[in-house]
């Protein structure tokens, strides 16, 4: 039995969502309004201290933060692996996940972006001013990365998706989200249009999730 607590709009939660479908997993979607501030709530709280989302559930055993919940899956479940190759293209994958994950992410998130607000009077502008220089510095490391190394196909690593793609798709809907230029990252473009053209892959998209709202199902479906 696994259960996900996600938020339909959370890059980190889509992470999760396309490693479990890519892997066959059943699982149950519990929804956690970072909007409404669910996470903060005491219940929530006791299974992840961090109150964000995504937190996986596996029997007795629980799970937070998307990289190990997705390293933990391709110990569980191997085949397909999110992580293969030799040690360099093993490292390679990481590598990338990481830019997007470590360099990126923390400092975008929803609540990143609240606490400039808050704190230091950030408006709008402001707050998207931050997000984009951060997402861009980002996202440009990922395409050299890609460009230098060579390895790409149709995915980040030769022809198979791997836990790098599965963080570059979430990203770029982030990107778009956000409406922040993407045309100078034509290797991201391209692992991106071939992951979603994989099924298991566009279920995970937000726009398919229980909590979305219908208005996005309209706009994206």
């Amino acid at each position: 039995m696994i259960i996900l607590y996600s938020y339909y709009r959370s890059s980190t939660s889509y992470r999760v969502r396309m490693a479990l479908n890519l892997k066959g997993l059943a699982y149950e979607t519990v929804p956690v309004n970072l909007v409404k501030d669910e996470q903060f709530m005491d219940m929530y709280a006791l299974i992840n201290p961090m109150t964000a989302v995504p937190t996986l559930v596996h029997n007795d055993f629980t799970l937070t933060q998307s990289h190990a919940i997705m390293e933990y899956l391709d110990d569980i479940v191997p085949q397909p692996a999110l992580v293969f190759g030799n040690a360099e293209q093993r490292a390679y994958i990481r590598q990338i996940t990481d830019i997007i994950s470590t360099d990126i992410h923390p400092l975008t998130n929803l609540r990143i972006l609240r606490y400039l607000a808050e704190k230091f009077g950030a408006d709008e502008a402001g707050k998207l001013g931050w997000y984009g220089h951060w997402a861009r510095k980002g996202m440009l490391a990922v395409e050299a990365t890609l460009r230098h190394r060579g390895w790409s196909g149709d995915f980040a690593l030769d022809d198979h998706v791997s836990m790098a793609d599965i963080a570059i798709v979430s990203q770029m809907y982030n990107m778009r989200r956000y409406k922040l230029k993407v045309d100078d990252l034509p290797l991201c473009l391209q692992i991106e249009k071939h992951c979603t053209q994989i099924e298991a892959l566009r279920k995970a998209a937000p726009e398919h999730q229980p909590d979305a709202p219908d208005s996005l199902e309209a706009i994206h479906g």
